[in-house]
């Protein structure tokens, strides 16, 4: 394996996943939402009285506002200040449908010149504090018809903010909206014309990308400050949009990548730890993420009959591709064939692993050793899950697209306690911070409390 050392001037798509931040100068962690699904990548949060088990588009809403153009990247949230990319378009382009895409993307870019804007908006009153036009053009490359050209969520270590709009650029502000640094990206062309996903992750002063795709593929380290490339090395990976983790335990810190001929981690110089060929799936979208000590990787496209999910214990090094069973691998803890979702990432509350399926079931493992809890259980009334779920206050909260939020009931049993609509296309993961539950839609952002 290769790396490339040279400083380069662009950048290719990437996803968002900061750990590693510096909140220590701007409050407490729980005060903040620093990447996808929050600051630990597994999208629980502690018990907070303020956090509403009860909404809709009027009651427990604090306020909704109206967000120019189009993206389905999550909110980040430091202090007061929300933070969300989107872009507009001048010309009127195909609209985002809910339900399974199982053909091609669109084959062509959007039409008309696109305006790709990062907005921070006042969490206590939604108020817009600034706005800033990252760059404006034509798109050079189509997308998924589901999709989004700010498809990426930012994400911010408590000094900066980065927003990645995958075959655009990279681009940093200061938080008060003070533009820093900026990379292009080289756009490339992805399976069936798909276009980029994946978002960054911010760790110990490096920003780190990954830019699947059918041409060029590689994982990047940028320094955090100047946005000057540390190091480059080159996968072996055509059809992944998971975003990266940053796993850190006892033995060391690493970043892991899945991906669909192999699952990677490797260390903060790029060099290569550990893979494996887990046989996933044709499509590897869920990110991946560390609970109980085990990191927790998945990838679950609808057509495969093999829709595995692993977890992985720290230590490992080399090629741990068992010669047999999965199971067999001293570093797999354990492992279900078809335990996982297409596009949402799992979660991992208290003993129990939670599988919400794009087609609307649920299945609950216990997540130290694998075993079935329960199996396929089906949402009622129906829905389309891409949203990844989240949990507080003893509950799993699941996002469909149709903008209802199912309120099921941890535990060994499925229960729905609860169903809460906003009835709006639903498809960013929402985010926590300081009591308030933040969610978008397809034209609006909400922020939903307890709090009088």
């Amino acid at each position: 394996m290769t790396k490339s050392l040279m400083h380069r001037p662009f950048l290719t798509s990437v996803l968002l996943i900061g750990t590693g931040f510096l909140f220590g100068a701007t409050g407490d962690a729980g005060d903040h939402w620093s990447r996808f699904r929050g600051p630990d990548a597994t999208g629980v949060v502690p018990d907070d009285p303020r956090l509403p088990t009860r909404w809709d588009q009027t009651e427990n809403v604090a306020w909704s506002i109206d967000v120019p153009g189009q993206g389905w990247g999550s909110p980040i949230v430091v202090g007061e200040r929300v933070f969300v990319s989107s872009v507009v378009a001048d010309e009127e382009n195909i609209q985002p449908q809910k339900g399974l895409y199982l053909g091609k993307g669109v084959r062509d870019p959007a039409k008309g010149i696109h305006h790709w804007m990062v907005y921070c908006f006042d969490l206590k009153s939604g108020s817009q504090r600034w706005k800033h036009e990252a760059k404006t053009g034509r798109p050079v490359v189509p997308r998924h018809p589901k999709s989004s050209y700010a498809a990426e969520t930012p994400t911010t270590d408590g000094q900066r903010l980065y927003v990645l709009f995958g075959d655009v650029g990279l681009y940093c502000y200061s938080l008060d909206g003070e533009p820093l640094w900026s990379r292009d990206i080289e756009p490339r062309k992805t399976n069936l014309d798909y276009g980029a996903a994946a978002s960054p992750v911010v760790h110990d002063g490096q920003v780190i990308v990954v830019y699947d795709n059918l041409e060029s593929s590689w994982i990047a380290s940028f320094d955090a400050e100047t946005g000057d490339e540390n190091w480059r090395t080159p996968r072996e990976e055509t059809h992944s949009w998971a975003t990266p983790l940053i796993w850190e335990h006892d033995q060391r810190t690493e970043i892991v990548v899945t991906g669909r001929k192999k699952n990677r981690s490797y260390s903060l110089e790029g060099d290569l730890l550990w893979e494996f060929d887990g046989d996933m799936s044709v499509l590897v979208i869920p990110s991946p993420f560390a609970a109980h000590g085990l990191c927790y990787l998945a990838s679950g496209y609808v057509g495969d009959s093999h829709r595995p999910t692993f977890a992985i214990r720290p230590g490992a090094s080399g090629d741990i591709t068992p010669e047999g069973d999965f199971a067999d691998s001293e570093f797999i803890q354990w492992y279900q064939p078809t335990a996982s979702p297409y596009n949402t990432s799992q979660i991992v509350y208290g003993d129990y692993l939670y599988t919400v399926y794009d087609q609307g079931f649920m299945t609950c493992h216990d997540a130290k050793t694998g075993e079935e809890v329960y199996g396929k259980r089906r949402f009622s009334p129906s829905g389309s899950f891409t949203a990844s779920p989240w949990a507080y206050g003893g509950n799993v909260f699941c996002l469909s697209e149709d903008g209802l939020t199912y309120v099921v009931k941890a535990g060994r049993d499925f229960e729905i306690l609860q169903t809460n609509p906003l009835d709006e296309l639903c498809i960013a993961t929402p985010s926590i911070a300081d009591g308030r539950l933040l969610i978008r839609t397809l034209t609006k952002l909400a922020c939903v409390t307890n709090e009088e």
